[in-house]
């Protein structure tokens, strides 16, 4: 099995060697199962049980307060499942596995997602809210009000936090970290994997610091964060709203079907994002031919492995 794993893109973090520890235990994780939509599940799993990245405990925290997953899963038999809007929930890869394996829809939301989760035995009703982000929050001064109001306090916070890409100057410098589009810490991780006959790509967050709540990005939604052909997969991570108006996972698949390798179908994803929209993202993509990833944010982390 063939794996590659991302934990997110956007600054630069302050632990790189420990946060690169967990992506390569991640890559192995996936690397050592038996087929590729174990792979991809077991290895988000490791990163969304670590809160040095933005998908599940530790997750970036909505208006009210409350951190809320979103994952999508897909197969290269164009098979498809995600979640969203999940409080409690850590493990946001399963429940989109469930949705991909166990119904005959591609995507479920909110209440019913969690309750669908714990039907099939994925643990709900978890702290995925650490000191250090409710800290962040409450010294935001929150909004106590109505959708309205939230609105009116996120204008000068939305995406100011540690978990989200933030729009890149005319040099490919991050902008500062405040302001609407902040350029923060790291968003979002995903992974994909192939057997060297199937393909199965997956991304998971905790969503975007400062957001209305119930608010979904990028990450559910098919093509955007994340896609998957016989010509191989790819996740995406960074500026979420700008990743789904431009479909960036497709695109990049888009270009290894054009018969590009994986580098240059990532090479070329993100040239033609950054071109359309200005903003940060990364994307990794997985061909027949090998991996590849891209990025135009001061960092994004990867590890690929390869089992023996």
């Amino acid at each position: 099995m063939r794996v590659i794993v991302h934990g997110g893109a956007g600054g630069a973090p302050d632990d790189p060697e420990p946060r690169q520890a967990v992506l390569d235990d991640a890559a192995a994780r996936g690397a050592d199962a038996t087929s590729p939509l174990d792979a991809v599940e077991s290895a988000v799993g490791v990163l969304e049980s670590d809160p040095r990245f933005n998908a599940g405990v530790g997750g970036a925290v909505q208006s009210d307060g409350v951190v809320r997953t979103d994952a999508g899963v897909m197969t290269s038999d164009r098979e498809v499942g995600a979640a969203c809007s999940m409080p409690g929930v850590e493990h946001a890869a399963r429940v989109a596995r469930v949705v991909h394996s166990e119904t005959p829809h591609v995507f479920v939301s909110g209440e019913h997602a969690v309750d669908l989760a714990a039907d099939f035995g994925v643990e709900t009703g978890v702290d995925l809210l650490t000191d250090e982000k409710h800290e962040r929050y409450e010294a935001e001064d929150p909004p106590r009000g109505s959708p309205r109001e939230h609105l009116d306090w996120l204008e000068s916070r939305f995406g100011s936090g540690d978990d989200q890409a933030g729009e890149t100057s005319d040099d490919g410098a991050e902008e500062g970290d405040g302001g609407k589009n902040g350029a923060p810490d790291h968003d979002t991780v995903g992974a994909v994997a192939t057997d060297g006959e199937s393909f199965a790509a997956v991304t998971s967050t905790g969503g975007r610091s400062f957001a209305l709540a119930g608010r979904v990005g990028d990450v559910p939604q098919v093509g955007s964060g994340f896609f998957c052909t016989e010509a191989g997969g790819a996740s995406a991570t960074g500026a979420g709203e700008d990743i789904a108006r431009v479909t960036l996972s497709r695109r990049a698949v888009d270009f290894l079907d054009e018969g590009l390798d994986a580098q240059g179908a990532a090479d070329r994803a993100i040239e033609e994002f950054e071109a359309i929209t200005g903003s940060g993202a990364g994307v990794i993509v997985l061909g027949d031919e090998g991996a590849g990833s891209a990025f135009n944010t001061e960092g994004m982390q990867t590890s690929v492995a390869l089992a023996e």
